[in-house]
């Protein structure tokens, strides 16, 4: 079974292809990614009706080529995949009018997929695959959440961001020492001539005693620092990047050792584009080595988002049986769609 995936929920047109062999894995055949960063840069964050008439400008090209590089034709398709929610409104609809209409065109059934379980699955694509169950860390630019994972559906919030999420912790920071958008990356790269201990950041919810997190005090305390730096700052960025860093990782850190220790699993799962930062890996790697956990991650150029992650889940819940596998091609979106409210047994 070839299962095609769209992604468009926010700045990235993602397509891919995988292929379906009874139970094992999907395989993926073919991916390909538009990114709109250049785009974007001028306005220092997304804009999401240019956004929009990107998607639709890029979407058939990229599920052609695709194709083309996996060697397959269109009518060998047998489910369409596409990102429901959540996401910007607009750009939603442009992959769900994209997969309806190719459904109906082939007579093929056509899947609406939620975001975050394609992040949450993404692991499962990599060479090092996890095994159910295992904690979550689901760390995006939109998100941050601690799970428990039981298996393709069955997943249960153990923590979540009750204000910023750490992608926008990363992103928010870097604008305020003047890097380009989109920050995290370029925050990231700063930090690595600096010194973590330069600046004292505080570490919200750190000692709270639950799993949530809470990262908008962190970029206020950011915005301080930079404040009192004045004409200073360019001399002592790396710095204030490097802490910076340090604060949003031990914070991800420990909430994840502690919701290991609480659940008793031995395996994690790390999945969202924070879960490219080499401090974060380096971090979680030492400390989950030294518990005698396994720790996972998807392939760096699926950390962010992509169309092989929503194949890949569309394939999964086909494969568990949450899925029946029908023509439908009526849709709409859900530009807010908590992962809780995704029902474990019934079709989306």
């Amino acid at each position: 079974m070839l299962v095609l995936g769209i992604e468009s929920s926010c700045d990235e047109t993602g397509v891919a292809l995988v292929d379906v062999q009874g139970q094992a894995l999907p395989r993926l055949l073919g991916h390909g990614l538009h990114s709109q960063i250049a785009m974007h840069q001028a306005y220092g964050g997304v804009v999401p009706e240019l956004a929009s008439r990107d998607h639709i400008r890029r979407v058939l090209p990229l599920a052609q080529s695709v194709l083309e590089q996996a060697g397959r034709g269109l009518d060998e398709i047998d489910v369409v995949g596409y990102t429901r929610g959540p996401g910007l409104a607009g750009a939603l609809l442009v992959g769900a009018g994209v997969a309806c209409a190719l459904g109906a065109a082939l007579g093929k059934p056509v899947l609406g997929v939620h975001h975050l379980e394609g992040h949450l699955l993404s692991p499962f694509l990599s060479q090092d695959a996890p095994e159910f169950p295992f904690v979550a860390l689901l760390v995006s630019g939109g998100h941050t959440q601690l799970m428990e994972v039981e298996g393709v559906g069955r997943y249960a919030i153990l923590g979540e961001t009750i204000d910023d999420a750490a992608g926008e912790a990363f992103d928010k920071s870097a604008k305020l020492l003047g890097l380009p958008y989109p920050g995290g990356p370029w925050l990231a790269r700063l930090a690595l001539q600096g010194d973590a201990q330069a600046f004292k950041l505080p570490r919200p919810l750190l000692h709270s005693g639950d799993l949530d997190f809470s990262f908008a005090g962190l970029k206020t305390a950011v915005l301080t620092q930079v404040r009192r730096l004045g004409d200073d700052l360019e001399a002592r960025k790396h710095d204030l990047a490097a802490s910076t860093q340090a604060a949003i990782v031990e914070v991800l850190l420990k909430k994840s050792m502690a919701a290991l220790e609480r659940t008793g699993l031995k395996r994690l799962v790390v999945a969202g584009g924070v879960g490219a930062n080499r401090s974060l890996r380096e971090q979680l790697d030492a400390a989950c080595a030294r518990r005698g956990v396994r720790v996972h991650y998807p392939e760096l150029d699926l950390c962010t988002d992509n169309g092989a992650m929503i194949a890949m889940a569309a394939a999964m819940r086909i494969q568990s049986g949450l899925e029946a596998a029908a023509p439908r091609y009526a849709f709409d979106v859900k530009p807010r769609w908590p992962l809780d409210a995704l029902p474990a047994g019934a079709a989306i």
